[in-house]
């Protein structure tokens, strides 16, 4: 089990278990299970607000879970998505991200917002969240980092439409052992110091 924090401005916002797939010199692939419980710091200063999943209700994964594909010093994932009953692959999703940090319980980082969406069934990907991102600078949640993060969505664009792949395409027909239970978040997740 790997606790996967997201850490804003040096503070801990959210947290949730994902189970280890892979941890390799090349790739971290994390996986958030369906019912995967959501964590949300009690107390802090979080001067941007709370986190979003927390302002809306949502308190776990739901669906069939999603599998993040990491390289490391990287700023984004490839996450992985599948859909009905069949557990069809849907498509591949940029998530732009502060690369991870290992933490003694896991890996931290700051989802940017900002991603791209490539459906299955789609000849191009898209961009996605283009007016939420720009809101998120406005009200200051990325000090000084917009135009790093623009700069790593052109790069991973770029990639894509020179024909890249960067990671391997049979992972959308992965599947989670069936044995696997939804592993809990642990005591005083949020009291380890965020990584630096």
């Amino acid at each position: 089990m790997v606790v996967r924090r997201e850490v804003l401005r040096g503070e801990v916002w959210f947290g949730c278990p994902t189970i280890c797939v892979e941890d390799s010199p090349d790739l971290l692939a994390l996986y958030l299970p369906s019912g995967a419980e959501f964590g949300f710091p009690e107390t802090g200063a979080f001067p941007c607000g709370r986190h979003p999943w927390e302002t809306a209700g949502h308190r776990s994964w739901s669906g069939h879970g999603k599998l993040m594909l990491q390289r490391p010093g990287e700023a984004h994932s490839v996450d992985v998505f599948w859909t009905g009953p069949g557990r069809d692959f849907v498509g591949w999703y940029f998530n732009l991200q502060d690369p991870v940090r290992r933490t003694p319980i896991g890996v931290d980082t700051l989802d940017h917002e900002l991603d791209l969406w490539w459906a299955a069934d789609a000849d191009r990907y898209v961009w996605k969240d283009v007016e939420m991102f720009a809101q998120r600078l406005v009200e200051g949640r990325y000090p000084g980092m917009g135009d790093a993060i623009q700069a790593e969505g052109d790069r991973v664009a770029a990639l894509l439409d020179a024909g890249e792949r960067w990671w391997d395409p049979a992972w959308a027909t992965w599947q989670p052992d069936p044995t696997w239970s939804v592993p809990p978040l642990p005591a005083g997740w949020e009291q380890v110091p965020p990584a630096r």
